[in-house]
């Protein structure tokens, strides 16, 4: 018999926007190697996996190349299978133990809201290229233990952007954050993220780039509480609220698909 695995779009009540991860819950931990394979089947940005613990899950992320320390899309995707098929009662935390630590998620109506640390970032040096492989000119560089972050001059440049993964690929680092000031109204900031490194060119949606960007724009904006547009093709949401050294991610989530995973 195979294994129940689902898709869900994360940070967005409209199917087909959002980011699509899968969500996999295994009776038992599982090797390395056949959650990559499943990871890569898949080729979505994330795969994720739980393994049920006593206090909450396990929760390992995969993309199709690579294993990651921390992702919000599919956290949130996770929390969302678990109260939907039933495996936590609506009012129960999810907590899930994962590389980066404790991380939990709550429902607040329609909303998920996810704890996850800051990951502040640190004024950089440019690497050589970085401007040519954006097709942009930088305001601001910085640097977390994951990404670079770039501020450029406003929305219309971040929308714009036609990088050229290859270059990008090449930096040491698992991506690129790049964002700007919104202008579109209901909106904070606005943000794109590239990791053509890491096996996605464009991240539709990524939850753990803006635990960087909600503390970089607390320090430009002052204050606490955003709405923020991560501004590609698919498009979603996030809000984004910190808390010292926590920022809270808020999503919505809508499953796409259902499926039976036989190669288990």
């Amino acid at each position: 018999m195979g294994l129940r695995i689902t898709q869900v779009d994360a940070f967005t009540d409209t199917p087909f926007a959002g980011n699509p991860a899968a969500v996999c819950l295994l009776p038992a931990p599982r090797d390395e190697g056949w959650m990559q394979s499943v990871a890569r089947e898949m080729n979505l940005s994330e795969t994720a996996f739980l393994v049920p613990q006593a206090d909450g899950y396990a929760l390992r992320w995969f993309t199709p190349a690579v294993e990651v320390a921390l992702c919000g899309h599919a956290t949130l995707a996770s929390a969302h299978v678990l109260w939907e098929d039933g495996h936590l009662p609506s009012g129960r935390q999810a907590r899930f133990h994962t590389k980066s630590g404790l991380l939990t998620g709550d429902r607040a109506g329609e909303w998920i809201e996810l704890d996850f640390p800051a990951k502040r970032e640190e004024p950089a040096p440019a690497p050589a290229g970085l401007a040519e492989a954006l097709g942009a000119a930088p305001k601001y560089v910085g640097r977390n233990q994951f990404d670079y972050l770039v501020e450029v001059d406003g929305e219309a440049t971040v929308r714009g952007l036609a990088p050229d993964h290859g270059a990008l690929a090449a930096l040491p680092v698992r991506g690129v954050i790049v964002t700007g000031r919104a202008e579109s109204p209901g909106y904070d900031f606005v943000s794109r993220f590239f990791a053509p490194g890491s096996g996605i060119p464009e991240d539709p949606v990524t939850g753990s780039a803006h635990c960087a960007l909600g503390p970089f724009w607390q320090s430009r904006l002052g204050k606490n509480d955003f709405v923020a547009y991560q501004a590609s093709p698919r498009g979603g949401v996030v809000r984004v609220r910190v808390a010292g050294e926590r920022v809270k991610l808020g999503g919505k989530a809508v499953t796409v698909l259902r499926g039976e995973l036989l190669g288990a």
